[in-house]
């Protein structure tokens, strides 16, 4: 009889249930188990209108029949429209270098011209707006100095034209998005409508940055995650791997972009894992079947990201064939693979001998090579002697003459070799002052010794006698170019020759410190190898048996990049932006001109679409609560209620993580942080709010009858958008450009619209 209640109930309530929802029925209740061939979903003609029920009792897409997501095209047309519009809209404007252009245009240029260099991101976007300018009829001659610096008669409106179209994908997808997630245009288009005209989002798509192209990447594997969860119903369909493949395409771009796009990778990896977990719990399918979708997921969003990742760094290793900027900066196997490089098909003599001219290298990751030069360590550091650092680029001043320690370099006409266990002299050949060390402490590494060049024409004293230690060798033991690992050690006080790979200050020209490490644990940044060796008495071999595989190339580049990223520490002076200034709009950036005379482009949100998002973030808890307690103890909501609960919990909330994932971390690192770096998080943030006020506006009914209720709502989404057309009205030079009178002088357009001190256009 219970049972017989329970179906009528069910028929009259319309409710669409499945074992994954199961929650719904009494305990004593028993559900007859749906043959896994139904897997498919319930046919849409047994949905009542308006109820389509998603696996986990969230709205979403049917799986068959009429779609709720369908509404009138013309509001995606519009979206597109705009979006593209005004990003496009003076794309050659300003004709010059403007902010970050001259890194990422000039490692465009080094992809055509096919120079190795250097860089902390992964090589994906660099690579994308290089292919961008060669078909578009850039030459890569470009010198990309300096921001201002005139592109003349060379074809940069292609560069920055991939960028602006990536960055107007930007709302089209979050439109997308929100719309599947919510079912709702209204939210769609409110989210939308923020992201069109944002000054922030607008002038960050124009420029040829890595930014608009991570964002797209980011976006897309948002918006495919989406449509792959939509496709629930339909598991191992066409559509299905469809949408599997190209959430792990996206992934694969957004991280071989930056490594920011680990925060992505994370949010689809936690929403997998809940995604498996509900999986588990439905009855209806056997551990075989749950087997084939978690290899499923394995194939899509693990190895074929992998594997476009790693294939991004073999064409970008392939391409980038010529000896650069970067080569120092890597190993001297690694350097030894580049055409023109010194290494490059080189020959010189194996084994070190005294009298050879030298450079030494770090084995320490961006180590550097054993420099020095004419400039002082200044009062108050150490002794005022001759600097001694490690450089990451060739440079005349890295080489270095071997001596004895009495000055006899050769008894015979064959140089003597350098053994293991040897005392020697190294003399800096340009300026013939020592390697000498001494009891006074490092620059930085205060519980080391300092190192520095003493002495005139090769005459100093006792403390520049170094020990030479072959790692793993014996005692008479030669010293092998390239292939030893050495260490100094100094006689006098017992110490190790150590680059510490911490930056100087600018009276050390910022290269690396080099220190006299008391500890004798050999590490890395203890380790040298002789790299150059020039000694015309001895016979040369060839070096091309030392080229490195490609995954011992990928495994180095990681590791510098890594350390690279660490090492971007605030300069003296140097405004470092705070994270917590990022939500509130408290500062722009200057990303061209500065005085009243030049042409000048400003990087700063829409006050109102930030401070609008700012306020939904706090919104958006405070109705999760209203709503979960009102749930909790069953208030007569209604079905419509229900649903604006269930989207705010459950889709709202893979929002909200979004967020967090794209803006917490920031408050952790080292690193120098800029404004910029906001940018992921706000689209979630845009994308939250757009859910959030939908919802709020929805809830109108709850103050007023209908019909004044729906006239409250339409005012407030009117209300909203004027306002955002209205900010973007009055900020909109801020992206476009502006010159003349500076804002807080009589007669410029921006007057009376510094509502900060802090912003500085």
């Amino acid at each position: 009889m219970a049972k017989k209640e329970c179906i009528t109930q069910l028929s009259t309530t319309g409710a669409t249930s499945t074992l994954r929802n199961r929650k719904t029925f009494p305990t004593s209740v028993k559900v007859p188990r749906a043959p896994p061939k139904d897997r498919s979903g319930p046919p849409a003609a047994h949905l009542p209108e308006g109820d389509h029920r998603s696996v986990d009792g969230a709205s979403a897409r049917p799986p068959a029949g009429g779609d709720a997501s369908k509404g009138p095209s013309g509001l995606l047309m519009l979206v597109v429209v705009l979006s593209f519009s005004t990003r496009l809209y003076k794309i050659t404007e300003p004709p010059h270098v403007c902010w970050d252009e001259t890194h990422f245009g000039k490692m465009g240029s080094y992809y055509i011209n096919r120079t190795f260099f250097f860089d902390v991101h992964p090589p994906l976007g660099k690579m994308l707006i290089g292919l961008a300018g060669y078909v578009t009829g850039y030459d890569g001659t470009f010198p990309f100095m300096k921001p201002g610096d005139k592109y003349e008669h060379h074809d940069y409106w292609g560069m920055r034209g991939f960028c602006a179209v990536l960055g107007s994908f930007l709302p089209i997808f979050a439109y997308l998005i929100v719309r599947e997630l919510s079912q709702s245009h209204t939210a769609a288009l409110i989210t939308a409508t923020l992201l069109i005209f944002d000054t922030g989002c607008i002038t960050i798509s124009q420029y040829i940055l890595l930014d608009p192209i991570l964002l797209f990447f980011i976006m897309a594997a948002v918006l495919s995650m989406v449509k792959f969860d939509q496709q629930r119903y339909r598991p191992f369909s066409w559509y299905w791997w469809l949408w599997l493949l190209l959430t792990g395409a996206s992934l694969a771009g957004a991280l071989g972009v930056k490594f920011v796009g680990l925060f992505v990778i994370l949010l689809v990896g936690l929403h997998t894992v809940w995604d498996l977990w509900e999986l588990l719990g439905d009855l209806s399918l056997s551990l075989v079947d749950i087997a084939k979708h978690f290899l499923a997921r394995v194939a899509g969003l693990i190895l074929l990201p992998l594997f476009l990742y790693v294939t991004t760094f073999a064409i970008h290793f392939a391409v980038l064939n010529k000896s650069g900027p970067g080569d120092g900066f890597f190993s001297s196997a690694f350097q030894s693979r580049l055409v023109g490089n010194n290494l490059y098909n080189a020959s010189m003599p194996e084994y070190l001998a005294y009298g050879s001219t030298i450079t030494v290298k770090n084995l320490r990751i961006a180590g550097g090579y054993l420099h020095s030069h004419w400039h002082l360590y200044p009062e108050g550091v150490g002794a005022r002697q001759q600097q001694v650092t490690a450089y990451l680029h060739k440079d005349y001043n890295n080489l270095w003459l071997v001596h004895r320690k009495d000055d006899n370099d050769s008894r015979s006409g064959t140089p003597d070799l350098v053994r293991h266990g040897d005392v020697i002299r190294l003399e800096h050949k340009e300026t013939t002052r020592n390697l000498h060390g001494h009891l006074h402490a490092a620059p930085l590494t205060k519980k080391h010794f300092q190192v520095t060049g003493y002495g005139v024409n090769g005459t100093g004293d006792t403390n520049d006698l170094w020990q030479v230690e072959v790692c793993g060798g014996q005692k008479g033991d030669p010293v092998k170019v390239l292939r030893s690992k050495v260490r100094f050690l100094h006689r006098a006080t017992g110490c190790v020759l150590y680059s510490s790979g911490k930056t100087l200050p600018k009276w050390g020209w910022e290269q690396v410190e080099v220190t006299c490490s008391p500890y004798l644990k050999e590490t890395p940044s203890s380790q040298w190898n002789i790299e150059d060796h020039i000694n015309p008495k001895l016979p040369n071999i060839s070096l091309s048996v030392l080229k490195p595989h490609f995954l011992e190339i990928l495994l180095e580049s990681h590791i510098v990049m890594i350390r690279g990223n660490s090492g971007l520490k605030p300069k003296d002076n140097e405004m470092n932006s705070k994270p917590w200034h990022w939500p509130i709009n408290y500062q722009g950036l200057r990303f061209s001109g500065v005085n009243d005379t030049e042409y000048r482009v400003y990087l700063l949100g829409n006050p109102v679409v930030w401070w609008v998002n700012l306020a939904g973030l706090g919104l958006y808890p405070i109705m999760v609560a209203v709503a979960s307690v009102a749930l909790q103890r069953g208030f007569s909501l209604g079905q419509k209620r229900r649903e604006h609960a269930a989207v705010l919990q459950g889709k709202g909330g893979l929002l909200l993580l979004g967020w967090l994932l794209h803006y917490a971390p920031f408050y952790s690192m080292g690193r120098v942080l800029y404004y910029h770096h906001y940018f992921p998080a706000m689209l979630f943030s845009s994308m939250l709010t757009g859910i959030t006020f939908d919802v709020l506006l929805k809830s109108t009914d709850l103050l007023l009858r209908p019909p004044y209720s729906d006239w409250l709502q339409r005012l407030g989404q009117v209300a909203l958008l004027l306002s955002v057309l209205y900010s973007f009205y009055l900020f909109h030079p801020l992206s476009y450009g502006m010159t003349g009178p500076l804002a807080h002088e009589p007669g410029s357009a921006m007057a009376g619209l510094k509502w900060m001190d802090s912003w500085e256009f």
